[in-house]
């Protein structure tokens, strides 16, 4: 192997090495845990460091791309898995945003048609406003979906403090074991104004 091609390969090593560190240290913060991690790395780099342009279109996806080895292929699937996380906390921030996520989770995962979105709309509008920092000052009940005692939602995560989806993945998990329905976790609430 030439200086050449050593090098580059030293850098892709480095480059991937530094990713997957940096992965490493924002996995946590894109769920939600929101939690402080430092780190120090020390790596020798060589002197003299270049960029080596591939001579062909087919050497750039010969052996030594590390992004076509299956590590890259995984690491590039962790990072898409962050920013899709951190993309939809951040959209469930907003009311309008809360109920997109919570419309989405409600159909793709729980099976749910329009018309349970529209009770669950109801309820939660009712209970929250879709305000992920909503807290009754009365009994203690927190969040989107009013959880009393907002300690509940542990058994999702323990950001739900911070975390929207999170409190809409322990909502709906919550409505659907007590109620089954959105539909009649709204109609208990309309009779007692609780649910």
């Amino acid at each position: 192997m030439n200086s050449v091609s050593k090098r580059a390969k030293s850098i892709a090593i480095l480059g991937t090495s530094s990713a997957m560190l940096l992965v490493a240290t924002l996995l946590p913060a894109a769920s939600g845990l929101e939690l402080t991690i430092s780190s120090t790395v020390e790596v020798e780099a060589p002197q003299v460091a270049s960029i080596v342009e591939p001579e062909t279109a087919a050497s750039l996806f010969s052996e030594d791309d590390l992004s076509a080895t299956a590590s890259g292929v995984i690491f590039s699937t962790q990072m898409a898995l962050v920013s899709a996380v951190s993309r939809q906390v951040e959209l469930a921030r907003t009311p309008f945003g809360a109920k997109k996520v919570a419309k989405s989770i409600l159909i793709d995962e729980y099976g749910f048609n329009e018309r349970q979105y529209n009770c669950l709309n109801e309820l939660w509008t009712q209970e929250s406003n879709w305000n992920y920092k909503s807290r009754n000052k009365v009994s203690g009940a927190h969040g989107i979906p009013q959880a009393l005692p907002a300690s509940k939602m542990n058994i999702i995560s323990t950001d739900w403090r911070t975390n929207p989806v999170t409190q809409i993945r322990w909502g709906l998990r919550y409505i659907s074991i007590r109620y089954e329905t959105p539909c009649k976790a709204w109609a208990k609430h309309k009779r007692s104004n609780w649910y």
